[in-house]
C-alpha cells in the first residue's frame, strides 16, 4: 500500500522555522522526483520546491527561494523541508508529491500557521 505521510507542521511566529518531513512507503521512493507543494484557504495549490531522485537537483519557487530547502534521505525513504524565516504568507497545507513518468502519490498533507 503506497503512503506518503507528512508530519512537522505547526504554528510558528513570523520569523521562525519549521522542518517539514514526509515519510514514503509501498514504492521505491529512490525511484521518484519528489515535489512539495502547499494550499492555502482559498487559493489554488501552489507548487513550492522539487528534488530530483539523487538529491542532487533541487529547485523551488519564487515566493519560497532562498528561505526553504528541500532535501531527501533515500536510505530513510524521506523527504524534508526546512522552512526559515517563515512569513504569514506561507500558511497553508503542505503536502508532498512522488512523481515518476506520469504516476504520482499524494500525501494527506500537515498544516503550518505562520502567527504573532
Amino acid at each position: 500500500q503506497v503512503q506518503l505521510v507528512e508530519s512537522g507542521g505547526g504554528l510558528v511566529q513570523p520569523g521562525g522555522s519549521l522542518k517539514l518531513s514526509c515519510l514514503a512507503s509501498g514504492f521505491i521512493f529512490s525511484s521518484y522526483d519528489m515535489n512539495w507543494y502547499r494550499q492555502a484557504p482559498g487559493k489554488e495549490r501552489e507548487w513550492v520546491a522539487a528534488i530530483g531522485t539523487l538529491g542532487t537537483i533541487a529547485n523551488y519557487g519564487d515566493s519560497v527561494r532562498g528561505r526553504f530547502t528541500v532535501s531527501r534521505d533515500n536510505a530513510k525513504n524521506t523527504l524534508y523541508l526546512q522552512m526559515n524565516n517563515l512569513e504569514p504568507e506561507d500558511t497553508a497545507v503542505y503536502y508532498c508529491q512522488a512523481l515518476r513518468r506520469g504516476t504520482d502519490y499524494w500525501g494527506q498533507g500537515t498544516q503550518v500557521t505562520v502567527s504573532s
